[in-house]
């Protein structure tokens, strides 16, 4: 009989092996010439290096610091967002995706960033394990940006939309804000609570990305394999 640990390190293996090649598989849609957004996350990381040891004549902007810095120690060239206006493309990491390409995002805390960097893109591609996949987004819990001034009435009025737990990060955002994540149970209505979030004062910005946004979603598989949901 095989070893439980042996057996758990190869399917980790596998998993990490398969992230890799879905963020390969997601580099091979920037080309040269290309205005690119750059996510964060442990699955986009490898699209970034993949693009790092292609070298394409591309100009980036990065969604965090933590993005920022391992692009440019990769040789990318990389630049404010401003300094560009508009990007052919970006590519992101999420923590849930449902059926209709509904995305949860911000178990980084970047979340504010990424999303006006994916609404600068004509293409919006999202790159994820296939472990991110859910029936219906709610599980991981719904990450939120929030001003220092009132973080308890911001708080309390996220509760009177049905969270039932709302728990402060320890760390804030490169942007310097509360980071906060709402727990909402299952999500039946991303839009409309997308909405409802968006109308609380004193919310910078919250995780859900709407299904509108996103072209495609590459998989990585359990099993080594790579494959794409679109619409």
């Amino acid at each position: 009989m095989r070893d439980a640990g042996v057996m758990e390190s190869e399917s980790v293996t596998a998993v990490e092996q398969a992230k890799r090649s879905a963020g390969v598989h997601a580099a091979g849609y920037v080309t040269d010439g290309m205005r690119v957004g750059l996510g964060t996350g442990s699955t986009v990381h490898h699209t970034i290096v993949a693009l790092g040891e292609r070298q394409p004549d591309i100009i980036c902007t990065a969604t965090s610091v933590r993005t920022h810095d391992l692009a440019v120690s990769l040789g990318l060239q990389v630049v404010p967002p401003d300094d560009l206006g508009h990007l052919d493309i970006a590519i992101d990491g999420a923590d849930e995706v449902d059926p209709a390409l509904n995305l949860i995002k911000g178990g980084g805390g970047a979340h504010t960033r990424e999303k006006i960097v994916a609404g600068m893109a004509d293409r919006f591609i999202v790159v994820v394990d296939g472990s991110k996949l859910v029936d219906h987004l709610g599980p991981f819990g719904l990450p939120l940006e929030v001003l220092d001034f009132a973080p308890t009435v911001v708080a309390t009025a996220v509760e009177a939309l049905g969270a039932a737990d709302i728990s402060s990060r320890d760390v804030r955002s490169d942007n310097g804000n509360l980071l906060m994540d709402a727990h909402f149970g299952t999500i039946d209505d991303p839009v409309a609570l997308a909405a409802a979030l968006a109308a609380i004062p004193g919310i910078v910005e919250h995780g859900i990305f709407p299904g509108s946004m996103v072209e495609r979603v590459v998989v990585a598989g359990a099993d080594g394999s790579v494959s794409e949901r679109t619409h």
